[in-house]
């Protein structure tokens, strides 16, 4: 039989030890068993404190994606998406790339390319000078020290503000220096003067302006970017054209598609995300027979109806009509957002989860044809989809209030817990000193009664 030891104490604070040797009785045992029966209320709340937990946590996320998915949807009510802007295109925008810097003429041109700006060029001969020494490029001088690199001569060039070239050094102490502007200079460039630069001759290269024609209309520009070749449209030269021209198309000003697109994509990828997270936490069911903290944590929104209102609600608002709206134009439908086509002649998966999708060409035809009605309708929709989030997840919403009472609960239970505990070391404590007594009491007993049988033994003897 056990004889293991509990040290408990005593109200004098004495430790007092039941072993159970006096009795014969596991009396550690005996009161484990007791302890763990009265400790059950303790772990029904417990696990009813990790369940109301889980489940705040839960909503407080699921309030946090909410409100982000509204500031998402706030963007469509900002003028500056709908702002009229032009846009140009070009057919090889590697060899000539067009930007609109204002007010440009709509239509198509045609630009081919014969020449590119370049810049003049020199090469010389370093030689390490063994003095210090001056040379000047373009009336601009340069000391060099005794024994200083080309590359020394070359840094001190292209750190100079005042310089009007570039320094490259080629190997063999090569120096080769370019102007800093492209463009057509003549015989007349690039001038040095210094006894440590050695010209070499016939590699001298004169800046060339480029050279091309707009509509069959010819054209030179000293740099590269053309701003003046078609109003309101700059051009950027990075190739030839020798296959033929290439085409340049401006747009009538509009609402750029691509912005609103752009800013629909972002708002779709917050949605599904928010709504997949939505969707998991209704889903997922707690397990039969919890047994653990984390079991009675999993599955506390399971069918949640209000969440599961809030959803059905924010899909309508993709579909339903919004009032006082043309037909035409009345619904994010009309634009091409939507839940995508059915595939296989039956639903996706993606749409039966209520996950959105946009057709960039609808939406940008949409735009094209009418859109005004297109900025108009995305407001209203914006408006609308925000009351519907913000009286869920704003502060002091539906969502909130839930999650503060479910906190309320968990304080209260932590209270209850907290005072249960107490008096259950409490009761251990009564429990082991009463058990120690009962020890005492029985070996006091036993002593006695091995000490009358003694006295009995003696006497009997003695008689004899």
């Amino acid at each position: 039989m056990s004889t293991s030891s509990l040290n408990v104490s005593s109200a004098a604070g004495a430790p007092i030890t039941v072993s159970g040797l006096a009795s014969g009785l596991n009396t550690s045992s005996i009161i484990a068993a007791l302890m763990s029966v009265e400790r059950e209320p303790v772990t029904h709340l417990t696990d009813e404190q990790a369940k109301l937990t889980a489940e705040q946590t839960q909503l407080q996320s699921v309030q946090s994606n909410l409100q982000q998915l509204s500031f998402s949807a706030a963007e469509f009510i900002l003028p500056s998406l709908y702002e009229s802007s032009q846009s140009v295109t070009s057919s090889e925008p590697t060899r000539v790339e067009a930007s609109v810097s204002g007010g440009a003429g709509i239509g198509g041109y045609e630009v081919e390319v014969t020449k590119l700006a370049n810049s003049a060029q020199r090469t010389f001969t370093f030689t390490t000078p063994s003095s210090e020494e001056a040379i000047t490029i373009d009336g601009h001088e340069f000391k060099i020290q005794a024994g200083e690199s080309a590359k020394g001569l070359a840094s001190a060039i292209n750190a100079s503000s005042g310089a009007t070239v570039y320094a490259a050094v080629l190997e063999g102490e090569t120096l080769v220096l370019s102007n800093r502007a492209t463009g057509s200079t003549g015989a007349e460039f690039i001038k040095v003067t210094g006894a440590a630069l050695t010209e070499k001759a016939g590699t001298a290269k004169e800046g060339q302006d480029a050279e091309y024609t707009i509509d069959g209309v010819a054209g030179t520009s000293s740099s590269n970017t053309v701003t003046n070749a078609i109003a309101g449209v700059t051009l950027t030269l990075s190739g030839l054209t020798p296959k033929g021209p290439v085409t340049i198309d401006v747009q009538p000003p509009g609402v750029g598609a691509k912005a609103v697109e752009a800013q629909l994509q972002s708002f779709i990828k917050l949605y599904n995300s928010t709504v997949g997270a939505i969707e998991t936490q209704l889903s997922t069911k707690s397990p039969t027979r919890p047994h653990t903290t984390s079991e009675f944590a999993t599955g506390t929104l399971f069918g949640d109806q209000e969440l599961s209102g809030l959803l059905d609600s924010m899909r309508q608002a993709m579909y339903e009509p919004i009032a006082g709206l043309s037909a035409e134009m009345s619904s994010p439908a009309d634009i091409g957002l939507s839940t995508g086509a059915a595939t296989g002649g039956g639903a996706s998966q993606s749409s039966l989860e209520g996950q959105l999708t946009l057709e960039p060409a609808k939406l940008a035809e949409a735009i094209k044809a009418n859109p005004s009605g297109v900025e108009q309708m995305l407001e209203k929709w914006s408006t609308n989809l925000q009351g519907l989030l913000n009286n869920a997840a704003e502060p002091g919403g539906a969502i909130e209030v839930r999650s503060n009472g479910d906190g309320a609960q968990v304080t209260r239970l932590t209270m209850q817990i907290n005072a249960l505990n107490e008096q259950l070391v409490q009761r251990e404590k009564a429990l082991q000193a009463t058990y120690a007594e009962l020890e005492a009491v029985i070996s006091k007993n036993s002593s006695q009664s091995s000490w009358l049988s003694q006295q009995t033994e003696s006497l009997i003897k003695s008689g004899g």
